[in-house]
Order: C-alpha cells, then sequence, then structure tokens
C-alpha cells in the first residue's frame, strides 16, 4: 500500500501500526500526547504473540510533518472527530485509502461526507488491549480486524484484498467482508453492553461485571436488543454469538474495556458514537430497546456526576 500514517497512536493506533511497522512497512505516526516520549523511548509492545519494540519510530506532531501518503489509518477515539479534516486533508493525494478503525457508527458517513466516499474503508479490531503509557502498549488477547468498503459493490481495483494482505503479512489476524455496516453491529454487541455496564455500574471491570447477580442476565438482555436493532435494519446476527461472546470475555479475567478507562481518567467517553447514533438508528427503523434506552440514560447519569 505504499506509505502509511497512522492518525492517532493510542492502544490501536500504537499497537496495529507498531506491528506494520515491525514487518517492514513505511509507517508514520501522528502523535497527538506523548510526543517526546515516542522520540525518546521508541514504541514497546508486549503482547502473547511476541513483544517487539520499534527503536526509532517515525513520529510526527502534524500532519504536515508526514505529507501526502498513501494509506491513513484513523485510530483515535470518536471523541476527536470533530479535527479529521485539518488532521487528514495534509495527508492526501488524489488516491489516497481512508481506512477508519474507530468503535460505533458515523465514523465512515462523516469521512466520506469530508474526503469522498470512494476513499473510505471501515475496520473493526476485536482486541484486547490497552496504552499503560504513552508508547508503551500491552496486548493482551484476540487481535482479529474485519475490514470492508464504505461503497458496497466497489471492487474494481481489489483494494480491500489488497489490504487485507497488508495486515496479514503483519502477523495481524484479518479477514474482509462484504457488509461492513452488519460488521459494524455485530462489534457493538460487545461494545454496548460490556463498555457500557462497566461505566454505568461506577467503573467495574469486565470480571466484576460478570460476577454481579444479575451480571450476566444485564449483558444478555442487551446483547439481544443489540441484534434486534441490527435486524430492523435488515443486518442479521447469528443470536448464538450472545454466548460465545460472553464465555470468551470471561476467559479474559479482569479486562478494563477502553470507555471504562477513559471515564475512570476523566476524558470524553464515545456516548455519541458507541451507544446513542445506534439507537438513534435502531428506533428510527421500528426497534423497541428499553434496556439500551436505560443503559444510555444511566451512562449519561454517571458522565454528569463525574463532572
Amino acid at each position: 500500500m505504499g506509505r502509511i500514517a497512522i492518525v492517532g497512536a493510542g492502544a490501536v493506533g500504537g499497537y496495529y501500526g507498531g506491528r506494520l511497522a515491525d514487518a517492514g512497512e513505511e509507517v508514520s505516526f501522528l502523535v497527538r500526547s506523548g510526543l517526546d516520549e515516542w522520540r525518546r523511548q521508541g514504541l514497546r509492545v508486549e503482547s502473547p504473540k511476541g513483544n517487539f519494540s520499534l527503536r526509532a519510530p517515525q513520529v510526527a506532531g502534524t500532519a504536515g510533518e508526514i505529507g501526502p501518503v498513501d494509506l491513513v489509518v484513523v485510530a483515535w477515539k470518536a471523541t476527536s472527530n470533530a479535527s479529521y479534516r485539518e488532521a487528514i486533508t495534509p495527508l492526501l493525494h488524489e488516491k489516497t485509502a481512508i481506512l477508519t478503525l474507530q468503535n460505533g457508527l458515523g465514523n465512515t458517513e462523516h469521512l466520506a461526507g469530508l474526503f469522498g466516499a470512494e476513499r473510505i474503508l471501515g475496520g473493526l479490531c476485536f482486541v484486547c488491549i490497552n496504552r499503560v503509557a504513552p508508547a508503551h502498549i500491552r496486548h493482551l488477547a484476540e487481535g482479529l480486524v474485519t475490514l470492508g468498503e464504505f461503497q458496497e459493490g466497489r471492487e474494481s481495483d481489489r483494494r480491500l484484498e489488497r489490504l487485507v494482505a497488508l495486515f496479514q503479512r503483519a502477523k495481524i489476524e484479518c479477514r474482509a467482508v462484504r457488509d461492513l455496516v452488519r460488521a459494524q453491529w455485530l462489534k457493538l454487541v460487545w461494545n454496548v453492553p460490556f463498555n457500557g455496564l462497566c461505566i454505568a455500574k461506577g467503573g467495574i471491570n469486565t470480571e466484576e461485571l460478570l460476577a454481579q447477580p444479575g451480571g450476566r442476565e444485564e449483558v444478555r438482555a442487551l446483547m439481544s436488543e443489540v441484534i434486534s436493532g441490527a435486524e430492523a435494519l435488515e443486518r442479521g446476527i447469528d443470536r448464538r454469538v450472545i454466548e460465545q461472546q460472553i464465555s470468551a470475555t470471561a476467559d479474559m479475567g479482569g479486562y478494563r474495556p477502553s470507555s471504562m478507562i477513559d471515564y475512570l481518567e476523566g476524558r470524553e467517553v464515545e456516548v455519541d458514537a458507541i451507544w446513542a447514533e445506534p439507537l438513534r438508528r435502531a428506533q428510527a427503523a421500528g426497534a423497541d430497546l428499553p434496556f439500551w434506552e436505560r443503559l444510555l440514560v444511566d451512562i449519561r447519569t454517571r458522565l454528569a456526576e463525574r463532572s
């Protein structure tokens, strides 16, 4: 894919961008915080799939320092999307592709409106990962990335196939999906209950949530509603995924979801992208989702109390 720019070098951007760079790809990281640490210490990644480090990663504090690239990978939280134009425009040439690895809904549409739908791809990262210092990433488990074109049926230049191969060469489990919207909803099946309930219950981890009386039942109810929301939008999801995801999460131990960490550390939480916008779309399509609606109220109450 030529030159690659990682926009947002947090846990996701640091891990996946780091793997691409470690595999020999020409990767530049746009670092908004911790730039000095990146330059002084390099990037360190701990992973059950093998630790690695980049002693002298290509890092920059502004997109202009990087210049035009062939692939832009957006890996920051959706709460930063107001900076899309400023951060991405200097990275573009006529054929630059833009891949967003962000959670929730609305990101691909926003990017398409700014830069053209033909440039945009979406990716979903099924991974347990935390940033423990500005240039220190701890990968705990999983790591699958699913990638899809924003424009359905866009396959003329086999771009998606080449992008999947790029990730696979970097030892990243990756596969293509033909229905990006369905893949986004599948990721929400986990994100809505686990990120949401861990905030609503005061900042607990997934192990504590599942151990609470009625905790698993709350997770199941919310997962079921997310699937119902997808069905209202004509995106069917096999309900067996509910028990599969609960079992996989139990095996993670005391995992701290990213939104819960943002809540505890006083940062802005991706409320709109993960909970409000998907709920709005599903309800507009006729879905009745009382548990999800109540969860959104509880999350907003917790955030209001924090401030």
